[in-house]
């Protein structure tokens, strides 16, 4: 087999008497999508935080391509690979998606010492990055005020691509999208992993879970207590394990 991109093992997130995290081991591999399921309270929120460098881990280890990381900033995960896409998207709705994708790490050319963006060769990168996301935006000079929540999906999509991430975090992509977008922000998760990312998309929405993802986590009570693969489960196993109905987890609630 070979060596999964992230590897957690024993992660643990304590905020003062409160265990957020209790030694959670996943892995997460280049090429799927890997859901991370569980109820408000599960340790989803916690997990992601400390994988993008967000929270310190109390205790445990994490392991990216098999060397060992510890991340003092977000921008530590950033360096090694990790984009998050929160639920908010963190969007300037008065810059063009260019300058978006752009923004912090814009292309610049120096006269005299003077920097000048160089706008064309942004606009092309960001017109290929579209294209190959089949996004279907005729305009990387459009604001981003502009758009509709799959679309701004997109160009969050974008930008983890321009910072050439490895594993791209996704924060409840489809909350609040109608039909047809949620349709939109499915099929980009899957050309995500389809390039060869590895992706964790965070989900309430068990219908777009079974219709994306390759593989489940089942976060209860701060505790990993289930990890299915798609074609080995179905939505009312997942359920029964988010609930705490299925006897696996009841069984591991006895020994808390």
């Amino acid at each position: 087999m070979p060596t999964p991109l992230l590897e957690a093992r024993g992660l643990t997130k304590r905020f003062g008497a409160l265990t957020a995290l209790s030694g959670v081991d996943l892995d997460v591999n280049a090429g799927e999508v890997l859901a991370l399921l569980g109820d408000n309270g599960a340790g989803k929120s916690t997990f992601i935080k400390v994988l993008a460098g967000a929270h310190a881990p109390t205790e445990g280890t994490l392991t990216i391509g098999g060397t060992p990381v510890a991340f003092a900033s977000p921008q530590d995960a950033a360096n090694v690979g990790i984009a998050t896409i929160f639920q908010e998207l963190a969007l300037s709705e008065n810059l063009s998606i260019a300058e978006n994708v752009f923004l912090g790490r814009e292309i610049v050319r120096r006269v005299a010492g003077v920097p000048f963006l160089r706008r064309r060769e942004m606009k092309d990168v960001v017109g290929r990055l579209l294209d190959e996301l089949d996004a279907h935006i005729s305009d990387p000079d459009a604001p981003v005020g502009s758009l509709s929540g799959g679309q701004r999906q997109a160009v969050a999509i974008c930008r983890a691509l321009y910072l050439d991430a490895r594993l791209v975090i996704m924060d409840e992509p489809t909350a609040a999208l109608a039909v047809a977008e949620t349709r939109k922000v499915l099929d980009l998760t899957r050309r995500l992993a389809d390039r060869g990312c590895a992706v964790l998309l965070i989900s309430h929405n068990i219908a777009d879970v079974f219709e994306v993802s390759d593989r489940m986590a089942v976060f209860r009570r701060g505790r990993k207590v289930a990890e299915r693969r798609r074609d080995a489960t179905d939505p009312e196993e997942i359920v029964s394990l988010i609930t705490g109905a299925h006897p696996d987890v009841r069984a591991l609630d006895k020994q808390q």
